[in-house]
């Protein structure tokens, strides 16, 4: 058997998929994985039929689009839950304790001293310097803060 019988378009496809499934592993978004799974439901097609080259392209984009609909939303959730992002938020800023390094005034942006280092912060109330806050939120790179 030489190399190109060994070659045949099912096998190709399968090789195709799992290049795009490992690549997924490479560049996470759980977009890839689909172009793998329409490659290898190609390649199953092909194992059953005789298809010409328009026409497995076809079957490979629209199963990949139909999985990429179907599926992404559901495994999306399944697998990245936005609560393992609050979980680390809550547990490296909600409820600590911040210093004041300057007055803060209600409404208006000021600077607190946090693990070390300066953040922008800001008050529902009037916070003079040097007193201990309450982080009660983060919200880019401004933490939200109450009296203690």
């Amino acid at each position: 058997m030489n190399l190109h019988e060994f070659f045949t378009p099912a096998i190709i496809w399968f090789l195709v998929g799992l290049v795009l499934l490992l690549l997924e592993l490479a560049i996470p978004g759980l977009i890839i994985v689909f172009f793998g799974v329409g490659a290898w439901l190609t390649s199953l097609s092909l194992v059953f039929f005789d298809w010409g080259i328009n026409a497995q392209l076809l079957i490979f984009v629209i199963t990949s689009m139909l999985s990429l609909i179907v599926l992404r939303k559901y495994l999306k959730k399944k697998f990245f839950t936005e609560s393992e992002n609050k979980s680390t938020l809550e547990e490296e800023f909600i409820g600590k304790t911040a210093i004041t390094e300057m007055e803060l005034k209600a409404g208006i942006p000021g600077k607190v001293s946090f693990k070390g280092t300066q953040w922008n912060a800001i008050s529902d109330v009037d916070v003079a310097a040097g007193q201990q806050v309450i982080v009660n939120d983060k919200e880019s790179i401004t933490l939200k803060v109450s009296k203690k």
